[in-house]
């Protein structure tokens, strides 16, 4: 998928979903996070669109800058071991609701 491809695509799960909203409303139970729940899940969710299918193939694309363009510039990246953490200790309910808000807007 080009790049081009995958920043209209963000933009429109932007635009029409609110994803972006959602996702920073999100939290875990990290002491003093150096990222918000929100820059974590991000990559992941890009990842999850491109079928990435473990997180060393996602860290591989983070050390790449594959999502460079997705990004403000000067936008620091979280690494892998930070995604692990924030997952291991996210609020579930949090995600419930915003899938269920999802669904319901697709319908």
């Amino acid at each position: 998928m080009s790049n081009n491809y995958l920043i209209k695509l963000v933009k429109y799960i932007k635009n029409v979903y609110g994803i972006h909203n959602k996702i920073n409303k999100l939290s875990d139970g990290r002491v003093n996070p150096s990222f918000k729940t929100g820059q974590v899940l991000l990559p992941v969710l890009f990842g999850y669109s491109l079928r990435i299918q473990s997180l060393n193939g996602l860290n591989c694309m983070l050390k790449e800058k594959e999502f460079k363009n997705l990004f403000p510039r000067k936008t620091r990246l979280p690494l892998i071991d930070t995604i692990r953490d924030s997952l291991k200790s996210i609020e579930l309910t949090g995600l419930a609701n915003m899938n269920k808000g999802i669904i319901k807007k697709a319908i």
